[in-house]
């Protein structure tokens, strides 16, 4: 799944939602993330560049890092410098960083190995910052999600999931995962969570749009994948025709203090 995203990578690039405003000044407030003109920033999983142009523009210089050749591709057409490789085999060649990111990929990323590799590259101060936007649909439209679900993949949990989950619920088991690895890792204070709640409104078009991108459809055939899209819209349209989706953005933040 970690690599099927690039078969659109525009289509990413184009429908997944960005990050808040509050989690970019976050990510550079304190250590030595402040402690230059021009913050540099490693990010993991860089994808399309979604998260790493919204730290360009609060003036940051990001290198990206991204297993998937396609969609590093597309982040150097839109401006973000990002090499080809799993962050856990990529050699850093002596770069240093004030600050190692992950939007929406830490959790395909082993979590030792990943965090040592940040305390390798990071300056004392920096941090490391995993996040991911949750979302939770209303109950109709997760329920129809699911529904199409228990007749194209049963075997999926979204079959078996009627409505959805609280953010903090859905995700405990990864932000957990996270915080075991930062500490195993060695090299870090104590990890710290961040929640940043906000709201997007979707029309129908946008939703679909955005549907395929997501991990749960993008390995099914197009068949099936076409009959999800068909129920959701259906839900959607009993709405009205659009719908607000509330998001909830997660983090796990750690700060470098001493040798890994």
């Amino acid at each position: 799944m970690a690599e099927s995203f690039g078969v659109d990578a525009e289509r990413y690039d184009r429908t997944r939602p960005r990050y808040p405003d509050a989690l970019i000044g976050r990510i550079l407030t304190g250590g030595s993330v402040t402690g230059g003109p021009r913050p540099a920033v490693l990010d993991v999983g860089c994808g399309t560049g979604i998260a790493a142009r919204q730290l360009q523009a609060a003036g940051c210089s990001v290198l990206g890092v991204e297993p998937d050749g396609r969609m590093a591709e597309l982040a150097r057409r839109l401006g973000v410098e990002s090499e080809v490789a799993a962050v856990e085999d990529w050699e850093p060649a002596g770069r240093r960083f004030d600050a190692v990111v992950s939007g929406q990929a830490w959790h395909w990323v082993d979590p030792v190995a990943g965090a040592a590799k940040a305390a390798r590259v990071l300056r004392h101060g920096g941090r490391l910052v995993a996040f991911w936007n949750v979302p939770e649909p209303p109950p109709a439209v997760a329920e129809a999600f699911a529904e199409a679900y228990r007749t194209e993949a049963p075997d999926s949990p979204i079959a078996v999931q009627s409505t959805s989950p609280l953010a903090n619920d859905a995700y405990r088991p990864i932000l957990d995962k996270v915080t075991d690895g930062i500490r195993r890792a060695g090299g870090f204070g104590a990890p710290e969570e961040w929640r940043f709640d906000w709201e997007h409104v979707y029309t129908r078009d946008a939703w679909l749009d955005q549907l395929p991108t997501q991990g749960a459809l993008t390995g099914l055939p197009p068949d099936g994948r076409s009959r999800i899209m068909d129920a959701v819209g259906a839900a959607v349209d009993a709405l009205g025709g659009a719908f607000t989706m509330k998001y909830a953005t997660l983090a796990v933040a750690a700060e470098r203090t001493a040798d890994a």
